[in-house]
């Protein structure tokens, strides 16, 4: 896979930090040393609270957990897993235990394209009991999510060691960027809104083809929307022998679901004039 910055190195490659995992930056590109950012820590932050799976590794045991897990404001992750269960016997057993627990997530383009894998992310930690004094330091859209996890026995897992791997590269994240970071604004509605635009609104992404260099258009043999965040959406053009993935910027950050529309608007806009 190639990015490439839709003909206007300049603009784009000074925009704000991309929080999306299908974009690679340019030093990957061209095979230099990829050093963690903050921004690969919302990354990792955006792809834990999205999910809805995830793999729970304890030594040699492993178990996909789906629609089991939350993640509390510091970072936590919260597991729901029944005490009397096999897996909740390796966690009485692994309790207290630093770095026992293991968390990998891999992310998908949530559209049918190829190369869907855009990043896998890892979680080392301490598996303890859930202690419902942390509720006091929850907004309420975490205490939602809380009270949405099957009514079983709660494990916080207390990340030790994060990291993500893209495109090839393997970043252990440092964990006070990590707990400092929030997920994307967009990032638990991400799915929904590619999926809205690819099957409803096939006139938008044609119009924001527009933006993309002709060189590349005349190549592919179709452009799909296939990332979204606060700062940008990314428009993949696909070709017989591969595919290049363009970042369009938005022209300001969307801090909500709702300015959607407004920032799409704002590149249709640019589209036009294009």
């Amino acid at each position: 896979m190639a990015f490439h910055p839709a003909g206007r190195s300049a603009d784009l490659a000074d925009s704000a930090p991309t929080t999306d995992a299908t974009v690679t930056t340019v030093a990957s590109v061209v095979g230099a040393d990829t050093v963690p950012t903050d921004a690969d820590a919302v990354t990792l932050r955006s792809v834990l609270s999205a999910t809805p799976s995830l793999r729970l590794r304890l030594g040699d045991t492993t178990v996909d957990l789906v629609d089991s897990h939350a993640v509390l404001p510091d970072g936590t992750v919260v597991l729901a897993v029944d005490a009397m269960s096999p897996t909740g016997g390796l966690l009485v057993a692994t309790r207290g235990r630093p770095g026992a627990v293991r968390l990998d997530v891999t992310q998908l383009i949530p559209v049918t394209v190829r190369s869907r894998v855009r990043a896998k992310a890892w979680v080392r930690g301490t598996a303890r009991r859930f202690d419902p004094g942390s509720l006091d330091y929850c907004d309420s859209d975490t205490i939602l999510s809380l009270l949405d996890l099957p009514p079983v026995a709660l494990w916080a897992v207390e990340p030790a060691e994060v990291g993500i791997v893209r495109d090839s590269h393997r970043l252990t994240v440092d964990i006070g960027a990590y707990r400092a970071a929030r997920p994307d604004p967009l990032a638990a509605d991400e799915a929904g809104h590619l999926q809205h635009l690819a099957q409803r609104h096939r006139d938008v992404v044609d119009r924001l083809a527009a933006l993309v260099e002709p060189a590349l258009t005349a190549r592919s043999t179709r452009i799909a929307p296939v990332a979204v965040d606060a700062d940008g959406i990314v428009l993949r053009a696909e070709r017989p022998d591969g595919h290049t993935d363009v970042r369009l910027p938005f022209a300001r950050r969307v801090a909500r679901g709702a300015d959607l529309v407004e920032g799409l608007r704002t590149l249709l806009a640019g589209a036009t004039r294009h």
